[in-house]
């Protein structure tokens, strides 16, 4: 058999819909009583979950068509090994697709926003109706890729990650109290409190930074982003370190000087402890992500 015979091998990653995570026991019985009782605030869990099987379902479907041999992982937090595959498809939202990145190298990913009614999809370039038709191009290489750039992240000098594509927040352990450190950027030195410190790459700048007041970087843009998030200053003075773009031979220094904070990366699921006196450092990644069928080119507005 010739290797050009091979079954392409697709990893499909799915996302967990609300509704699945209650059917299968991972919500609270409040949860249960809502959604049996029509409460607005679960009502679209329903629509949604059947958007998204149906989504899924013709993912599937349309690989299997295509001959592919597909391994479906329903959960996008859990972690994986792309080796050998051809690609990798995420089902979901934007959510499905960074959880999803930081099990993948250099495997190119295609995302898919399987319920557009409901989830947000910035990074998704297909959709329900263009699936079957992006499925078949990226398999045949015909989709152009867009190489993102992730960063980097050290507590006390060991390597924590190396594939943040959105942003970190810093901040203490406690999202209510102040967060008191040191930021250091190149020979810039400040002694700060704030609600925290977002950083991260080009492709989170329309994210919550810049719902911080941050600025919108090209998708092809290889410079970091910090911004610092409500900053508690005395009256008649001002930090001088609140918001900078810099490039990616530059790295941003944090020593905290709180007991116990935290860094989450990519959203809310990935947590990690910084102590007193431990110095976190932020900067370029050599390990970008190439997702398909993107834009290259982004509005800064």
């Amino acid at each position: 058999m010739t290797r050009k015979s091979l079954r392409p091998r697709v990893i499909v990653v799915s996302k967990r819909s609300n509704l699945s995570r209650l059917r299968e026991g991972l919500l609270d019985q409040r949860a249960e009583r809502l959604f049996k009782s029509d409460h607005e605030t679960v009502r679209k869990w329903q629509p949604a979950h059947e958007d998204h099987e149906r989504s899924l379902d013709l993912v599937v479907d349309s690989l299997e068509k295509l001959g592919a041999s597909v391994l479906l992982l329903r959960g996008a937090s859990a972690a994986f090994d792309p080796k050998g595959a051809q690609l990798v498809v995420t089902v979901g939202g934007d959510g499905t697709l960074l959880a999803a990145s930081h099990s993948v190298g250099e495997t190119p990913i295609l995302a898919i926003n399987s319920a557009p009614r409901f989830s947000v999809g910035f990074f998704c370039a297909a959709h329900p109706e263009s699936a079957g038709r992006m499925l078949a191009s990226a398999l045949e290489g015909k989709l152009s890729p867009v190489r993102l750039s992730r960063m980097k992240v050290t507590i006390a000098g060991q390597v924590r990650a190396l594939r943040v594509l959105n942003e970190a927040l810093y901040c203490h352990h406690e999202p209510a109290a102040t967060s008191n450190y040191i930021l250091r950027v190149g020979r810039q030195r400040e002694e700060q409190k704030s609600s925290g410190i977002w950083v991260g790459p080009a492709a989170g700048s329309t994210a919550a930074i810049r719902s911080a007041g941050g600025v919108v970087l090209p998708l092809s843009s290889k410079n970091l982003q910090l911004i610092v998030r409500e900053p508690y200053v005395a009256r008649g003075s001002a930090y001088r370190l609140t918001h900078k773009v810099f490039g990616p031979r530059s790295e941003v220094s944090i020593v905290s000087k709180m007991d116990l904070a935290r860094i989450y990366l990519d959203g809310p699921y990935r947590a990690l402890d910084v102590r007193l006196g431990d110095e976190v450092r932020f900067s370029a990644s050599d390990e970008p992500l190439t997702v398909l069928g993107l834009k290259k080119q982004r509005s800064g507005s």
